[in-house]
């Protein structure tokens, strides 16, 4: 018998290639003083957001900061929006959520942030937010959360409401098609590991797993053909759907010791989020099964990596999934730690910040900050 579970997403998903060209109708239903949040380079989304009556912009070509939020926040508030619309990456979504949310609490974003903030609970409700995500990688077209690094404690937190789920998300694989291949590798790997993540985790219900099935299955199709043939419409719409999976999933069942590394590391280094996750994920997918294996051999989880193996590998053993990863980190030319600026010396600090990650509480299995100082040497 299944336990009981709760289940929240955005308030209406359209999937499929030309949905972003029903962005107007939508946002007409919502409201008419419309800020627009882009990714570095709005022009190249212009055919999507042309036609929107902008009262107010914000362009994010990083990941987003407290202070981003912050301006952001204040230049529309003085426009009077009353609908914010995120055309982007999974930074200009995570910023227009937060811009929604802070328009109504009124407050520094630091008074809500979780770990580094006091934690005070968001409102209720929300200025409306249209997402269009132009990446396949962070899924925050349909999470509660809006992450944002904060430069004077060098990591990166989340704000967290249900109340920030977007009004809707308009998820057109055509919109990833002039996507680099560089960033078409992180943020591919970041969307397989929220699939993986929430599989596996202890907080996981029989519809997240079933989302997480499909995420794997589209990823085994999709993420190296995407990477090495970005024009091939099938591939990013297989990574489109692994994306928007890993989000479904994420926001309902958690992730796990991945992303409670890359938060801490994100903000230590300034690398990007989706390479830091494929660099980890092949060494933290080992701990857990060896420590699962050695104190908690009934766990499900034991079995759900070994379905993920046969998804993406058709092999039921956790040794293929492994080797499958670390040979797609070379296909997709991702390299380790060391690249992305993290140093031997800083080791024990990042397991110190990610031990009081939230997203640990989604591990399979509590690791020892031995276990992860190892994995993160491993994957240096």
């Amino acid at each position: 018998m299944s336990a009981p579970f709760t289940f929240a997403t955005a308030g209406s998903i359209r999937f499929g290639a030309g949905v972003a060209g029903q962005l107007g109708e939508v946002v007409a239903g919502l409201g008419s003083r419309v800020m627009l949040v882009t990714g570095g380079s709005p022009e190249r989304t212009a055919a999507v957001h042309g036609g929107l009556d902008v009262v107010a912009q914000h362009r994010v070509g990083h990941e987003p900061t407290m202070d981003d939020a912050r301006t952001a926040t204040a230049a529309a508030r003085e426009a009077q929006v009353d609908v914010v619309v995120a055309v982007g990456g999974g930074s200009a979504v995570d910023l227009a959520k937060a811009v929604g949310i802070l328009l109504v609490s009124g407050r520094d974003p630091l008074d809500h942030a979780e770990v580094i903030g006091k934690g005070e609970p968001l409102p209720a409700t929300s200025v409306p937010v249209v997402a269009v995500p132009t990446t396949a990688g962070t899924g925050a077209e349909v999470t509660a959360n809006a992450v944002l690094a904060s430069h004077q404690h060098q990591v990166k937190v989340s704000l967290r409401s249900p109340a920030m789920l977007p009004r809707v998300a308009l998820v057109d694989p055509e919109l990833t098609l002039d996507c680099p291949p560089q960033v078409t590798a992180s943020s591919g790997m970041d969307a397989l590991t929220q699939c993986l993540e929430p599989l596996v985790s202890p907080m996981a219900t029989p519809l997240t797993e079933g989302f997480c099935r499909t995420g794997l299955e589209a990823a085994s199709r999709g993420l190296r053909d995407a990477f090495l043939h970005g024009a091939n419409l099938e591939a990013r719409t297989d990574m489109a759907l692994c994306s928007l999976m890993g989000g479904l999933a994420l926001a309902n069942a958690k992730l796990g010791a991945v992303h409670g590394l890359a938060g801490p590391l994100g903000g230590m280094t300034g690398a990007p989020h989706g390479a830091i996750c494929a660099a980890l994920l092949p060494g933290i997918t080992a701990a857990n099964v060896a420590a699962l294996e050695a104190r908690d051999p009934q766990n499900p989880a034991l079995g759900r990596y070994r379905e993920a193996a046969r998804i993406i590998t058709g092999v039921d053993e956790t040794e293929a999934l492994i080797g499958w990863l670390n040979e797609t980190l070379r296909v997709l030319e991702i390299g380790g730690l060391a690249e992305m600026g993290l140093t031997t010396g800083r080791i024990d600090e990042l397991c110190d910040k990610a031990a009081r990650s939230s997203s640990m509480k989604g591990n399979p299995v509590v690791l020892t900050p031995e276990e992860l100082a190892f994995v993160v040497r491993g994957s240096l």
